[in-house]
């Protein structure tokens, strides 16, 4: 008998294996998760730096803890029918068996799928090993396979964000070692522009996931899935969007005693009632 975390881990993968593009939104927690569910997207990620901002810490290495993140994985999973993929970081832990471990504690969270970094943290951020980190991905695509659902497995490569010297070919390079240690979806965050993703695109085997929101990456969906990408993530855009209305609204107060920003609210009474039906 197919449960309903086998269902959702089969819906979310067919996603990837679709002709068109989807949109994939990130959320933060259980009410955010629920009004992007009933906007009509298919299928929702969680953001660590969201949680993180949840939090009121900052997006970093270490600010986090896995069971932070789990917790908040496990409170989205529960709260909507969708399927929910995580933002597992680099996997909490430098071996092997921690991204598999992390893997394998999202799916009981609920997710059905995830994903996972190719970097280390300290002392700064750095690219690991491409071999270890293939490594890695190889570790995870076990674990998420011992699932006994359809878990998709996000394999990302940082070098656009690390600053390498030549992020585009060395995104490539790791990108098809991770689709051949088994990752099923690949991500190369910090690309911008068009002609870099349509390399990225062609050139690296499998589904690829391209992170919008970012400054200066004016694209949309249509001109994304034109040059091949599969899937698009907004990582921490929309908490950031919601904390720039936060303070919009606080700098308004405080600088001309007005409460315009009221007129963009949702009603207390439309909330009350969305909220009592999802």
């Amino acid at each position: 008998m197919t449960t309903p975390l086998a269902a959702k881990a089969r819906a979310f993968r067919k996603l990837h294996e679709a002709p068109e593009a989807f949109i994939l939104p990130n959320v933060w927690d259980a009410g955010s998760a629920k009004l992007l569910a009933a906007a009509g997207f298919p299928a929702l990620a969680s953001t660590s730096a969201g949680f993180a901002y949840a939090l009121g810490r900052p997006d970093a290495s270490g600010a986090l803890s896995r069971e932070e993140n789990l917790a908040s994985l496990a409170a989205i999973a529960a709260a909507v029918e969708l399927p929910v993929s995580a933002d597992l970081e680099a996997g909490y832990g430098r071996a092997p068996e921690a991204a598999a471990e992390t893997i394998r504690l999202s799916a009981e969270a609920g997710a059905v799928g995830g994903s996972i970094e190719d970097v280390a943290y300290a002392p700064e951020p750095r690219l690991l090993d491409a071999g270890f980190a293939a490594e890695r991905i190889a570790a995870a695509a076990e674990a998420a396979e011992a699932t006994g659902v359809a878990y998709t497995l996000t394999a990302r490569c940082e070098a656009f964000l690390v600053g390498h010297q030549d992020p585009l070919s060395e995104a490539v390079r790791r990108l098809n070692l991770f689709r051949a240690a088994g990752a099923h979806c690949l991500y190369a965050p910090g690309v911008r522009d068009l002609d870099s993703i349509a390399v990225l695109a062609r050139e690296v085997e499998g589904p690829l996931n391209v992170v919008m929101g970012l400054a200066g990456a004016p694209l949309s969906l249509e001109r994304l899935a034109a040059v091949g990408v599969k899937r698009v993530s907004v990582g921490g855009c929309l908490m950031r969007s919601a904390l720039g209305a936060l303070r919009r609204a606080a700098e308004e107060m405080r600088d001309r005693g007005t409460f315009g920003f009221a007129a963009e609210a949702i009603a207390d009474a439309e909330l009350i009632g969305f909220f009592s039906r999802a």
